[in-house]
């Protein structure tokens, strides 16, 4: 079952990366951005970079931002532990990165190797520098993304969305 099929918002986040004029959206592949990444990639308006490992989107995006272009990293929680020295690069050169996380290891996770991260996930991007701010509604996906866009790009920092499993859905591998 696709947990997605029946939701809106990530409509609504490719609609507000066309009106925030986002070119690049770097990701590794992940079910719960399953829909916004097929959007993005069947659309054709904005250059979709396949990623092998988290670490290499901050260092597109920081090529993108230095070419006149807003990129923006999708990926799972479970990403962030590969993301942190790479960070340290971004805060360093002033780069605006703006990341939207789909998170795992919270509410009815199954999977016990998703918990560490998923629970470290806000206290380890904050002390990285990150400002991150939280989607737990799927109401509020759409406003908290176009939020995050403007303080990533109008004020220069980095942002983190994280859009809780509640959104997104537990998963259950055949239980």
């Amino acid at each position: 079952m696709d947990i997605l099929e029946n939701l809106d918002w990530p409509d609504e986040i490719f609609s507000i990366f066309l009106e925030g004029h986002i070119k690049q959206v770097a990701y590794v592949p992940d079910a719960g951005h399953k829909k916004l990444i097929d959007r993005v990639i069947e659309d054709g308006q904005l250059r979709h970079v396949p990623l092998t490992s988290e670490e290499e989107g901050v260092a597109v995006l920081s090529g993108a931002w230095l070419g006149g272009e807003r990129g923006v990293l999708l990926m799972q929680s479970s990403g962030v532990g590969n993301i942190i020295n790479m960070l340290g690069v971004a805060a360093e050169c002033r780069f605006p990165l703006l990341m939207i996380i789909t998170m795992r290891g919270e509410w009815g996770e199954f999977n016990p190797w998703q918990v560490p991260m998923g629970q470290a996930t806000q206290s380890t991007l904050e002390a990285m520098g990150v400002i991150v701010i939280r989607a737990d509604d799927s109401d509020k996906v759409a406003e908290t993304v176009s939020a995050g866009m403007k303080l990533t790009f109008d004020a220069g920092r980095m942002v983190a969305v994280l859009i809780g499993q509640r959104v997104i859905g537990a998963k259950d591998w055949g239980r």
